[in-house]
C-alpha cells in the first residue's frame, strides 16, 4: 500500500483504524459513550476551528483522531466538564500552540491523559482489556501497511521490555501489560508525528519506550497509566534521538570520504 502524502490523509486513516476499538469500548454503554464521543469531538474540532480562524488558515478535522483516542482511554464515568477541560488543555498545549498537526512533538491525547492523572488524582484511565487489544489489531495492520507507523518501533518496544525485565528480574502481569501495549503502542507511542523519524532512531526510540513501560508497569502504577507515562517521556526524547542519529550519520559519511 502507498502511504498518504498529506497530514489530512494521515488523520483519515488513523481515525478509520480507531473505529473497531471505539465500537468495542462503546458497546458496554452506548448512550454514555455517545455523549462522551460527541463532547470529545466537539471540543477537539472546536479548538481546531478557533486556532484556524485566528491564524487565517483552512479548517481541518485533525482533532478527530485525538478525540477518538481519548474516549478509549478516559473512564466512562468521567464528568463531561472534566473531559472538556482536560481535552482542551491537551489539544492546545500538545499540538495547536506549536502550529497544529504535524508541528508538535507530543501526541495530544498523551498530553491530555497525563493531565487527567495529574490534575484529578482520583480519576483513573480505563483498564486494559483483551477485547480492546484484539480490536486494535486490524487498525494496526492498516497503519503498518500504509507505513504510517513503524514496525521497528513495535519490535524495539517489545525487545526493550523483555531485556529490562530479564535484567531486573521484575515480575509483571503479562496479560494486562500486553493488552495495554497493543493500543498504546499503535496510537500513542507509534504516532507518526510524535515518534522518531529515522530508521535507527525508531529502534532506539522503541527500545526506550519498552524499557520505560517495564519501569512503570511494576504493579505500583496501573497499567494504562504506565503506558501514558512511557509514551510521554519517550516522545519527549524523539527529536533528540533523531538529531543524534543524523549527526552520527553525517560523521560517518565524512570519515568515509577522508
Amino acid at each position: 500500500m502507498t502511504a498518504p502524502r498529506t497530514i489530512s490523509g494521515v488523520t483519515l486513516w488513523q481515525s478509520f483504524a480507531l473505529v473497531p476499538t471505539c465500537i468495542v469500548v462503546g458497546s458496554a454503554d452506548v448512550g454514555l459513550f455517545a455523549v462522551q464521543l460527541i463532547a470529545a469531538i466537539a471540543t477537539a474540532i472546536g479548538w481546531e476551528a478557533l486556532f484556524a480562524l485566528a491564524r487565517h488558515r483552512g479548517f481541518s478535522l485533525h482533532g478527530l483522531t485525538t478525540a477518538l483516542i481519548i474516549v478509549v482511554l478516559f473512564p466512562p464515568d468521567l464528568a463531561i466538564w472534566e473531559l472538556v477541560l482536560i481535552l482542551s488543555l491537551g489539544v492546545t498545549l500538545g499540538e495547536l500552540v506549536f502550529g497544529g498537526r504535524g508541528f508538535g512533538f507530543v501526541q495530544p491525547a498523551t498530553v491530555a491523559a497525563a493531565l487527567l492523572l495529574f490534575s484529578f488524582p482520583q480519576s483513573a484511565l480505563t483498564p486494559p482489556s483483551q477485547a480492546v487489544a484484539l480490536a486494535t489489531l486490524p487498525g494496526a495492520a492498516i497503519l503498518i501497511g500504509l507505513q504510517l507507523i513503524s514496525w521497528r518501533i513495535i519490535f524495539g518496544a517489545f525487545a526493550g521490555l523483555a531485556v529490562c525485565i530479564a535484567l531486573t528480574g521484575q515480575a509483571i502481569d503479562a496479560v494486562s501489560v500486553g493488552a495495554a501495549m497493543a493500543f498504546s503502542l499503535v496510537f500513542l507511542i507509534c504516532d507518526p508525528f510524535a515518534a522518531a523519524a529515522t530508521n535507527p532512531g525508531r529502534w532506539i526510540y522503541g527500545v526506550l519506550a519498552g524499557s520505560l513501560i517495564a519501569l512503570f508497569a511494576d504493579g505500583a502504577v496501573p497499567t494504562t497509566q504506565a503506558m501514558v507515562f512511557a509514551a510521554m517521556l519517550a516522545s519527549l526524547t524523539a527529536p533528540l534521538i533523531d538529531h543524534l542519529v543524523v549527526l552520527v550519520h553525517a560523521r560517518l559519511r565524512r570519515l568515509r570520504h577522508v
